[in-house]
């Protein structure tokens, strides 16, 4: 599915639907394929916007999660949406938290993480990333989910071809230590929007036990694990996530309640 993408100012976006605002943040090796289902499905009920985070893009000293929390605050500021549900996946989640931390934001209604960093990741290994060797790629990707036959041809490319470019590398490298650096822990009893937490059970990146530390420390938290699922729920298992997802927006009063 193609959409178009929009600019404004110096942010490009996506823009599909009307209705409150679903605002969705990529993780380090995101893409607009990790969200296809969910776009396709929640644009016929609220707002869904997609900012293309800089995430190789940006000087080397803002390469950070902090750098991305400072974007994502000017991109919804310059756009003036209100009534915000923010959800992000893997790194986007930890931004979408500093971001929340940082700014306390009066828009943003509620929190949707799903494999969020931000208090423990597995890296992608010690010596990662590692150039020009593609099968070493493949077998990181694919322990990214929990079947492996998600890690398709076109998925191994662009991790490919981000971890052949060695500025990019830097860059990769840069906000993985950021994040790992960036560690939120009793910060995160301040957030007391309502906050969704959609988890893989087979999630390698960030185990079971960050979603449950998660729940323990963001005061009005409730946490969904999905089996036979890895560190992409919104991938791997898009009907039983977009149905968690949605029951939460029905109870906050984003999506009417006829909707199935």
């Amino acid at each position: 599915m193609e959409y178009e993408i929009k600019q404004h100012d110096k942010f490009r976006y996506i823009e599909e639907g009307e209705g409150q605002t679903l605002v969705l943040l990529h993780g380090l090796f995101g893409a607009l394929s990790n969200f296809g289902d969910l776009i396709n499905y929640f644009k016929n009920h609220v707002k869904v916007v997609v900012p293309m985070l800089p995430l190789l893009e940006m000087d080397i000293l803002n390469t950070s999660v902090s750098g991305l929390a400072k974007y994502v605050n000017k991109f919804i500021e310059t756009r003036g949406y209100e009534d915000v549900h923010l959800l992000g996946n893997s790194l986007g989640g930890h931004v979408g938290l500093v971001y929340l931390l940082r700014n306390e934001p009066k828009v943003v209604k509620s929190l949707i993480l799903t494999g969020s960093s931000g208090l423990f990741e597995n890296g992608m290994g010690d010596s990662y990333p590692k150039r020009g060797d593609r099968e070493y790629i493949r077998k990181k990707t694919e322990y990214t989910f929990y079947d492996p036959a998600m890690a398709t041809e076109e998925l191994v490319d662009e991790v490919f071809d981000i971890t052949n470019n060695r500025l990019k590398v830097i860059k990769i490298i840069a906000l993985a230590k950021s994040a790992i650096r960036n560690n939120l822990g009793e910060e995160l009893s301040r957030i007391t929007i309502p906050a969704l937490l959609i988890w893989g059970k087979n999630d390698n990146v960030t185990p079971p036990f960050v979603a449950e530390e998660f729940k323990k420390l963001l005061p009005n938290s409730e946490l969904h694990f999905i089996d036979q699922c890895g560190h992409a729920p919104m991938m791997e298992v898009p009907a039983e996530f977009n149905k968690i997802l949605l029951n939460f927006l029905q109870r906050l009063g984003a999506v009417a309640t006829n909707v199935s």
